[in-house]
């Protein structure tokens, strides 16, 4: 696994602050465990630019690292036990020798480790004990996969103790197999391989087993506007099933054409066939299954639109995408909590705020939590002010295009202390 240096991770700009918080990080370990760390480890949060719910049906997608990141110093031991404290939450603790799906871990950070475990295991990864102390900067229920990001974490340490070290996709599709199988969550492969592998990329995940993944080269703030996550602080408590629904009826879809996911269909086929699915699925299934198809086009219609440098085009393309969101896929709230609404407070606001510029929308899987927006810099205070407003401190962030996923941070050359 490669090291990097600050400057490489989180650019010179943010040298002092990011000294500052590993100085913080060293002194957490050493006050929790009473020794001094020997390694650090990071891995981004990620922003999703494009292909909102395509991801669990095989399609395609535009995603990025972002400069919010979970931090870990850590110590290797010779017991099999994991310790992982986490600033705030206290201490997990695992034994690497048992890595069975355990029901009463479901929804716990004690089954992503655990997953992640075993899925280095499976893959005949050597695995051990380590001792951790973590602080994360990606927040919890933002949209920027703060769960994604603990399991590339988790990944990446043990890679880099326990060598045969995975390659950044692999590690993304192990955290994705813990998600899954050990936490209970069905997401897709996004989150994960945007955190592992960061940067602005484009997936492409018709071969689920081996996604192309496709460096681009883009970052808002060299066009002049700021990329902004607005969180609505609303609950994700008891989404699940609202989550889980977009996946299962664009299946459905699949399904009536004998076919596992829709990527295995094409357009022409679902509406040469539209009332027949419709009356075995339903409508709601019929218009994400719609969203899915024209949110693939859009995202080879943004990455081209990045490969000219084609600045309006891609605006355009984040509208689309969010109005298709709203229309098509429908995840802006929940039907079972309808005075539950704040992405479509937030989302009504921007666009009052952007009055016809920049763009706004949805971000993540939806129902609460964020919406996205690119800001011209020359509003960005007004736009700041106006969501503060509405959703209270700390709701407004403007995020960096980190070039570096997952990885090993290398101190040796830093004053830290």
């Amino acid at each position: 696994m490669d090291k990097y240096d600050l400057s490489r991770v989180y650019g010179d700009k943010a040298i002092d602050s990011q000294k500052t918080r590993y100085r913080a990080l060293i002194g957490g370990f050493e006050q929790t465990f009473g020794e001094k760390p020997q390694r650090f480890f990071s891995a981004s949060g990620r922003t999703e630019v494009c292909g909102n719910h395509t991801d669990h049906n095989n399609g395609c997608v535009l995603a990025a690292g972002v400069s919010l990141d979970c931090i870990a110093a850590v110590v290797p031991t010779d017991d099999g036990m994991i310790t992982f404290h986490s600033m705030g939450y206290g201490d997990v603790k695992i034994d690497t020798r048992e890595l069975e799906v355990r029901q009463d871990e479901i929804g716990t950070s004690a089954a992503l480790i655990r997953g992640v475990c075993a899925g280095l295991a499976q893959r005949g990864c050597k695995i051990g004990g380590f001792k951790a102390y973590s602080v994360s900067s990606v927040l919890s229920g933002s949209g920027l996969s703060s769960s994604a990001a603990f399991e590339v974490l988790i990944g990446d340490i043990l890679a880099g103790l326990y060598g045969g070290c995975p390659d950044d996709i692999e590690i993304a599709k192990i955290s994705q197999y813990a998600e899954n199988a050990y936490f209970g969550k069905p997401s897709g492969l996004m989150d994960q391989m945007a955190c592992s592998v960061g940067g602005f990329i484009a997936i492409d995940f018709e071969n689920a087993g081996s996604p192309i993944v496709t460096p681009l080269r883009f970052d808002p703030a060299v066009h002049g506007y700021a990329l902004c996550i607005v969180d609505t602080k609303g609950s994700h408590a008891d989404l699940t099933p609202d989550y889980a629904a977009i996946p299962a009826e664009m299946r459905s879809v699949a399904q009536v054409f004998g076919k596992s996911v829709l990527r295995e269909i094409s357009r022409e086929q679902l509406a040469d066939n539209a009332a027949f699915v419709r009356s075995k699925c339903g409508d709601r299934a019929y218009l994400r299954a719609l969203h899915f198809f024209d949110e693939n086009e859009r995202v080879r219609q943004m990455a081209c639109a990045i490969e000219k440098d084609d600045l309006e085009g891609f605006l355009r393309i984040v509208r689309e995408s969010g109005q298709s969101s709203l229309s098509l896929l429908q995840n802006i709230f929940p039907c079972s909590q309808p005075q539950n609404q704040g992405l479509s407070v937030a989302l009504y606001a921007a666009g009052k705020v952007l009055g016809g510029k920049g763009a706004y929308r949805v971000h993540g899987g939806g129902f609460a939590g964020t919406i996205q927006a690119y800001v011209p810099f020359e509003l960005l205070d007004g736009f700041k002010a106006e969501m503060t407003k509405l959703f209270g401190d700390d709701c407004c962030y403007e995020l960096g295009i980190r070039a570096v996923g997952g990885a090993e941070i290398d101190l040796g050359g830093e004053q830290i202390l």
